[in-house]
């Protein structure tokens, strides 16, 4: 198949790929990090790229800080020592038993 046909059949990815990651594993690491891919349909890479994306992104936003005026601190303060309103409809919702109990 000629080269400029198996290019169109690629899906398209949102950017070039050409920077390389290399990282050195144990054979057990690699064995679970392999039967987790599959399990995903994945190839290791795709799956271990998926995997720290989002673990870094989930580290990226527990660090997130905002700052605030004093005053406008003193009422993000009130603001989280104010006990939630909870409706009786929410609280019927979150007492009942689930149907798989039931």
């Amino acid at each position: 198949m000629p080269q400029a046909a198996r290019r169109e059949r690629r899906p398209r990815s949102s950017g070039r790929k050409d920077d390389v990651i290399q990282i050195r594993a144990s054979a057990g690491t690699k064995a679970i990090l392999n039967r987790a891919a599959s399990l995903r349909g994945q190839k290791l890479s795709e799956f271990m790229l998926d995997s720290a994306r989002r673990q870094a992104e989930e580290t990226i936003l527990d660090q997130r800080a905002f700052f605030l005026e004093p005053k406008a601190h003193e009422q993000f303060l009130r603001l989280l020592d104010t006990p939630v309103h909870v409706s009786p409809e929410a609280r019927d919702l979150l007492t009942r038993k689930p149907p798989w109990e039931r």
